[in-house]
């Protein structure tokens, strides 16, 4: 078992974005969403790297799914193309019957209806029906990769929720998680004054919510 992946299912991407803006640390990948806002995961990266291929070249998305250990997220780069897809029903299938933690994709995927029957999650910049082969090949594996501006390393710490993904760097993962740790205690502690009774502002102030975030 990994102790620090367990340990980050406790938080939400939300604590965790404000832990990163704490300590300064970039890691929340925008434009990324699950397909079902119920989808969560949390796992550490297997990396994928795609190129696009010329008209006389035949490319392969890739059989690298029985490489990918369970609980690992699976973590595509297409550049963020919206016109081929990286990701379909077979690879969710395999992925669902190897316990693949989730998929995350700079780019975007297909056969929606069979991952939300499965509930595997899948998190991508859309959907899109047209296969990405002979279009796009895979061209490296467990190296870093982007989704978007935001870097991934084989083995950082992923977690999404319906809010979206964040990427915990691996250098990083044990600030960031006490951080956390921070901002969530203390948003609780803001949530049971108030149903207690006790006005906002007040309670704002005694747990100085307004600098949970601040860089430190």
């Amino acid at each position: 078992m990994d102790e620090k992946v367990e340990a980050y299912k406790r938080y939400s991407t939300a604590a965790i974005s404000d832990a990163m803006d704490r300590l300064g640390v970039h890691g929340q990948a925008l434009g990324i969403a699950p397909l079902d806002p119920s989808f969560r995961l949390v796992g550490r990266a297997f990396t994928v790297h795609y190129r696009t291929i010329g008209y006389e070249e035949r490319g392969t998305v890739g059989d690298y799914i029985d490489d990918v250990p369970p609980g690992d997220i699976c973590v595509l780069d297409n550049a963020g193309r919206l016109d081929a897809t990286v990701w379909g029903n077979i690879l969710t299938e395999m992925s669902h019957i190897r316990g693949v933690g989730g998929t995350v994709i700079n780019g975007v995927c297909r056969d929606v209806a069979r991952s939300l029957e499965l509930g595997y999650p899948i998190f991508s910049k859309s959907r899109f029906m047209r296969t990405g082969k002979d279009r796009v090949e895979c061209d490296a594996m467990n190296v870093p990769v982007s989704l978007g501006d935001v870097q991934v390393r084989p083995g950082d710490i992923l977690v999404g929720d319906a809010d979206g993904i964040v990427v915990v760097p691996k250098i990083h993962e044990d600030s960031i998680l006490e951080a956390a740790a921070d901002v969530e205690t203390a948003e609780d502690a803001i949530l049971e004054r108030i149903r207690r009774g006790m006005r906002l502002v007040d309670a704002r102030k005694e747990f100085a919510y307004h600098q949970l975030q601040t860089r430190r």
